[in-house]
């Protein structure tokens, strides 16, 4: 209908994947207002990087890049263990944060973060490689 490309997807996928571990990356505490404050009990605080726009991309891209069914299907095994990961995460999350203290928690979410800026720049690096395919013939 738009004539969008897969490649088109997958560069915009991990620019807005870039900009997820970013926030990641460098979140500071934010001050919000008090109109702000009230809006947050509408949507819970994990949604957004459980099933935001980067994720629902992410997902998107990896299942055009599968070439089977069974490639298919090892993505949506890891939603579901991304879902009981983050279920156990939210359960003891008290006792993973006395386990792992401040300092714990922001290595932890440094790596997360690396590692999803890995992952964008290599849906780029894809989506790049196809575009220049596409424009100077295969």
């Amino acid at each position: 209908m738009f004539n969008i490309t897969d490649y088109a997807f997958k560069i915009a996928g991990g620019i807005l994947l870039i900009a997820v571990s970013l926030r990641m990356l460098y979140s500071g505490k934010e001050e919000y207002s008090v109109d702000e404050r009230e809006d947050i009990a509408i949507v819970p605080l994990a949604f957004p990087l459980t099933a935001g726009p980067g994720t629902i991309t992410t997902v998107m891209l990896l299942v055009s890049e599968a070439n089977n069914f069974l490639e298919a299907s090892f993505v949506f095994v890891g939603i579901i263990i991304g879902i009981l990961i983050s279920y156990v995460g939210m359960i003891y999350s008290s006792k993973l944060f006395r386990l792992l203290g401040e300092e714990g928690l922001r290595v932890v979410t440094a790596l997360m973060s690396i590692l999803i800026l890995a992952i964008a720049i290599q849906f780029i690096i894809n989506g790049a490689a196809e575009a220049v395919s596409q424009i100077f013939g295969k």
